[in-house]
């Protein structure tokens, strides 16, 4: 008989009964009480008051009457604490029993009872279990270890289990590894400071070991545990990715969807020149498509996943189209996923196949699908250029079709594909305004509206169409009403004549007829403009509006790097960061992809690789000024971290003589003038203190002391973008030091407290040197001026423009981001003057291809005051010589990461009003040229 009998008792007075049979001699007879005690407390009667006479069932030998003992204890030792206290001898006794199965269960149980009073008569009994000679046992005490770190963190560290459960990570059984990792992973996430899993070369190798001799979720435990590794070159990196790649082949999708997740973020790591690299795309995609033939759920958490990877790596998937079209069978939220999919991977190459599929699609029956496959056809026109022309007849035939919400979905995405292609495709716009009666939907009526408005010179009845729209304006949607105001004015500016009254019904409606402030502000506006200065007016609303991107869905480039660490979890699948999803702070840590590293290019001077770039490939997408500014969501605002000076590079000397003799004049001759050496003060020593001379070795020579030239300070953050924080500054350089002069001012009604800040990776490794220190909180209306000292040994990532710099400043209220271009004379360093031996021979060597030419107009100095204020800035003169009038000027200038530039500067003597300089530069990182032209330019004309 099955055991469905113990749940089909209802007589009264019970509990009488089982207290009696739990007490019964008779082994049989306690067996089948402890079944129907546990069946009742399974549907939810309270059965504790037999908490006693259960507890004494445990002294037995029968496992199946210990496990059903153990498992009523689990459930109601938190209600009878102190009964529970009995139990605890038994536990003690069990862990020694001689069966290994009898040990791990109490060792299991002992994890499950979540009461303080008990939880230290269990460290003995663990500490035991955790060095039982059976893997079995050991593997259950490794999982308890975390379960005891839940209740009681404190004790668990204070007992070392912590450090015996990092012995077990060598243990020889694969199973106790997987749950040692997987224990320590869980302890590390609710404590992100500590850092548990300390994972180097030896450990990673042994966790490699397990990996292929564990259960499908102890591989599952150990690769989550290898994506958290970050490893310490592209060799490394590799050898890691070749030996889990055979884990892709595994029949359970979680361990394939956990081996993509490290491949995924070591793949940062290699450079895409390697064969490697591109086998490993190659084997990427199988595993990928096999998901797709699971059930519709899992189906759908792979796709949520291949969404992610196909927008990092586009290229894994590309000839894999077709596994995308959409089954007649696949449920409404696949078919949606695959629709998403297919138009990321959309190219030239396979359109005509995609449009085929699209076509399709709209004439389905279910509408969601259609409106979404409509819109796809919209956005192929707007991805794939060549395919416009297709899309746009194959959305004029689904517009003849007269079909409600497929001609609305259509006049929809015909908006974006004007907004694309400007004067191109508008001959369809008469078809368009025969479908205006059709439209019922606030989306498509408000696209047509800004059709009609944008376009109303080619429209003859633009007005009357316009005046249709305006008969039930109260009754749109706000949508439709901001873009029929818009939409009048523009028709109005065009047409003023003919559309007088027109435009002072919609404004009078607007502002006094509507209770929506945004639309009665946008009403004012307009009024206002067009009543001060209609020709401002024109400049606005009809201003030259910017092409729309190709992909405005793309998930943000730092965000997508944070989702591609988390493939596999709810993050990949809801596409946010588990902070957006996660309650509190607890077990929500940042991840970032590493950088790109290549151990070919590590060996190079600095100066044979781009000004403060990373070896290896940039990112594609840098965000511009304005937007969450990249990296910085990812920073934890704490003090900054000191690292390693960079080293910088000796100059490569070479023999070809690129100059034809030019330079050999430098080196003595008759018109040679040797500059003279800078001026040492005598009292420096005194005042400086000998660690500081020392350290700049001013009395070299070469330093000097007057600091370089000092820009106003600019507001660089306004308060209306900050909440109330007006951010301005400035960069300053004096005697080797930088620093970014930085003036706070609280415009908002609430006091500031807590500031910190943290710069984005930058072109030149720019970093705060110290935290930033705002002593007294800050008041309304109070402004404090603050110097924050800098150094270059932050994390380098190449920007664009070169000298741009991403900030992000936390104050009390938020955090806020923002952009400014730091001056690379700041960059300039003391040393910089070489010798003239080593300058004839380094400028002959840099390939000609590599000078640039600029003009620096308006410039009255002579020779003599361009040198001394260019020496300020640490732009020092090697030569100097007279060639048929002309001065000539030889300079040369070291950046902080080791770049030399070389610099020729010719001076035309004569009317200073109108004078030019014209300046030559050599450098083996081209592209700081600009930036070193303009800082000449800003120190000699300031």
């Amino acid at each position: 008989m099955t055991d469905s009998k113990y749940f089909t008792t209802t007589k009264k007075g019970e509990i009488f009964e089982l207290k009696a049979e739990l007490n019964s001699d008779k082994k049989e007879k306690k067996k089948e009480a402890v079944k129907k005690v546990i069946a009742s407390m399974t549907v939810g009667k309270d059965v504790s008051a037999l908490f006693p006479d259960v507890v004494n069932c445990m002294q037995t030998d029968n496992l199946e009457l210990k496990k059903l003992v153990y498992l009523y204890l689990m459930n109601y030792a938190k209600s009878q604490p102190d009964m529970a206290i009995m139990a605890v001898n038994t536990f003690v006794k069990d862990c020694e029993d001689p069966n290994p199965l009898i040990r791990a269960l109490a060792v299991r149980t002992m994890g499950c009872i979540r009461v303080d009073k008990i939880t230290e008569y269990l460290c003995e009994p663990l500490r035991k279990c955790l060095k039982d000679e059976d893997p079995y046992v050991r593997k259950t005490a490794a999982v308890c270890v975390a379960k005891l770190h839940d209740i009681n963190a404190q004790l668990v560290e204070d007992q070392g289990f912590l450090d015996t459960l990092k012995d077990l990570i060598s243990d020889s059984n694969p199973m106790v590894v997987a749950n040692a990792v997987a224990a320590l992973s869980e302890i590390a996430e609710s404590h992100p400071s500590s850092n548990l899993l300390d994972l180097n070369p030896q450990s990673i190798n042994k966790l490699l070991t397990a990996l292929n001799e564990c259960t499908e979720w102890g591989q599952i435990f150990i690769l989550d545990c290898l994506a958290n590794y970050t490893p310490k070159d592209d060799r490394e990196a590799q050898s890691i990715c070749e030996r889990v790649t055979p884990r892709l082949s595994h029949a359970n999708s979680a361990v394939v969807l956990s081996a993509v997740k490290v491949l995924m973020k070591f793949m940062e790591m290699l450079s895409k020149d390697l064969d490697y690299y591109g086998t490993l795309l190659k084997k990427l995609a199988p595993p990928l498509v096999t998901l797709l033939s699971a059930e519709p759920e899992l189906q759908y958490v792979a796709l949520r996943n291949i969404n992610l990877i196909v927008q990092k790596r586009p290229e894994i998937l590309k000839h894999e189209m077709k596994v995308f079209f959409v089954k007649y069978n696949d449920p409404i939220y696949v078919k949606l996923e695959k629709l998403d999919i297919m138009i990321r991977l959309a190219s030239q190459a396979n359109i005509a196949q995609v449009l085929a599929e699209l076509k399709e699609y709209a004439t389905e029956v279910d509408v969601d699908f259609v409106r979404k496959a409509v819109r796809a056809i919209g956005r192929c026109a707007i991805k794939v250029e060549q395919s416009a022309e297709r899309c746009v007849s194959t959305l004029l035939d689904l517009i003849q079709t007269k079909v409600n919400y497929v001609v609305q979905e259509a006049i929809v995405v015909i908006k974006d594909i004007f907004r694309k292609y400007p004067n191109k495709y508008e001959s369809v716009i008469a078809t368009l305004c025969e479908n205006l009666d059709s439209l019922d939907e606030p989306e498509a009526r408000a696209a047509m509206i800004w059709i009609v408005g944008e376009y109303a010179e080619r429209i003859d009845n633009a007005d009357e169409l316009l005046e249709s729209f305006l008969e039930g304006f109260h009754d749109e949607s706000t949508q439709v009403q901001l873009q029929l105001l818009t939409a009048i004015v523009k028709l109005f500016l065009k047409k003023p004549t003919e559309t007088q009254e027109l435009v002072q019904q919609v404004l009078s409606l607007a502002t006094q007829d509507s209770d929506n402030p945004d639309l009665r502000d946008r009403g004012y506006i307009y009024w206002r403009l067009l009543s001060t200065d209609p020709v401002a007016a024109k400049e606005v609303v009809l201003a030259e509006k910017p092409l729309i991107s190709e992909e405005t869905d793309l998930i943000e480039p730092t965000l997508l790097d944070e989702l591609i660490c988390y493939i596999g979890t709810l993050a990949s699948v809801y596409h946010k960061p588990p902070s957006a999803f996660v309650e509190g702070g607890r077990g929500v840590v940042h991840k970032s992809l590493p950088p790109r590293t290549a151990s070919s290019e590590s060996t190079e001077s600095p100066e044979t690789a781009p000004a403060g770039a990373p070896s290896g490939e940039q990112p594609d997408v840098i965000p511009t000024q304005g937007d969450l500014l990249g990296d910085l969501l990812n920073l934890d605002l704490g003090p900054p971290v000191s690292g390693p000076p960079l080293a910088t590079s000796s100059v490569q000397m070479g023999a070809v003589d690129l100059l034809g003799g030019g330079l050999d004049s430098l080196i003595g001759g008759p018109n040679f003038v040797a500059p003279p050496a800078a001026a040492v003060p005598a009292n420096l020593g005194a005042s400086m203190g000998s660690g500081l001379s020392d350290l700049f070795d001013l009395t070299s020579g070469v330093g000097t002391l007057s600091g370089s030239y000092v820009a106003p300070k600019a507001v660089w953050l306004p308060a209306m973008k900050a909440k109330g924080l007006e951010i301005s500054g400035t960069f300053t350089r004096q005697v080797g030091s930088i620093s970014m002069d930085l003036q706070l001012t609280n415009k908002a009604l609430q006091v500031m407290t807590d500031f910190a800040i943290q710069f984005n990776r930058n072109s030149f490794g720019l970093a705060p040197a110290a935290p930033l220190q705002v002593h007294a909180p800050l008041s309304p209306n109070q402004t404090v001026e603050i110097s924050l000292p800098l150094n270059t040994v932050g994390s380098v990532m190449k920007m664009e423009p070169l000298n741009n710099l991403q900030v992000a400043v936390k104050n009390n209220i938020d955090v806020f981001y923002f952009s400014t271009l730091y001056p690379l004379h700041i960059l300039f360093v003391e040393d910089g003057k070489m010798d003239r031996q080593m300058f004839l021979a380094t400028w002959k060597d840099i390939p000609n291809e590599n000078e640039a030419q600029f003009q620096i107009r308006d410039c009255p100095l002579n020779a003599e005051a361009v040198s001394s204020r260019l020496q300020s800035s640490n732009i020092f003169t090697v030569a100097k010589r007279n060639v048929e009038g002309q001065d000539m000027l030889y300079q040369s200038l070291k950046l902080t990461n080791g770049i030399w530039v070389l610099a020729e500067l010719r001076i035309q003597p004569g009317n200073p009003s109108f004078m030019a300089l014209q300046l030559s530069l050599k450098c083996r990182a081209p592209e700081v040229s600009q930036h070193v032209y303009q800082a000449y330019e800003t120190v000699l004309k300031n």
